[in-house]
């Protein structure tokens, strides 16, 4: 990753012709709702959908120490649509010949440098429905560091300027919010939604402890 110099600047904002995008394009789909009304809807598809028929992956991850407390790792990197960096658990688009679970190993080295187990893998997932077609699937993985293990190089792509940051379970919501109350940072909504989980069900009485 080359070093940052400046923080990214925004130089211009043009519509997309649909012949030269490469990576979305955009349909207008016609449908009769429930009371059987002709209606018109605009929608956003990727154009990289591979055989496996899920557009992307997010690692939901524990890094597990010998003597220190269970631990995420979480990603963040400026996303232009946004003008803003965003907080994330690491993620990636699955290649054409992929599964999801090989996609989630191969992003989760690429952009942590760690290797991981995968311990999990949901059903596909609405990314945005009411605006787009893309979909994708949460796959849990897991870390098993050492007692001198250091943070690993990472192995990012041309164009990709991303920091690591581990945070312990125990504060992984309010770090998140901390987070959120930043200047130009925003946190993921799959990532927020995950830990509000895990908040309620802490808070609300829904998980046991080890003296239960």
């Amino acid at each position: 990753m080359s070093a940052k110099t400046q923080e990214p600047v925004i130089t211009k904002v043009s519509d997309l012709p649909v012949h030269e995008a490469r990576w979305v394009t955009l349909r207008k789909i016609e449908f009769v709702d429930q009371t059987g009304k002709p209606r018109v809807w605009e929608t956003a598809a990727r154009k990289t959908t591979g055989r496996a028929g899920v557009d992307a992956v997010a690692m939901g991850n524990v890094l597990r120490h010998p003597s220190r407390p269970p631990s995420t790792m979480l990603v963040i990197q400026y996303r232009p649509p946004l003008d803003a960096y965003t907080v994330e658990w690491p993620a990636g688009l699955v290649d054409a010949d992929e599964t999801p679970e090989q996609a989630a190993v191969r992003e989760f080295r690429e952009e942590t440098g760690y290797d991981c187990r995968v311990t999990s893998v949901s059903p596909p997932q609405a990314v945005d429905p009411g605006m787009s077609s893309a979909n994708m699937q949460l796959v849990m993985v897991e870390v098993q560091l050492g007692e001198d293990d250091e943070l690993p190089e990472q192995r990012l792509e041309d164009g990709e300027h991303i920091q690591r940051v581990v945070v312990p379970l125990a504060e992984f919501y309010d770090r998140l919010v901390d987070y959120a109350r930043q200047d130009r940072m925003i946190v993921s909504a799959k990532l927020f939604h995950f830990a509000a989980g895990m908040q309620f069900a802490k808070t609300h009485g829904g998980v046991p402890t080890n003296e239960e």
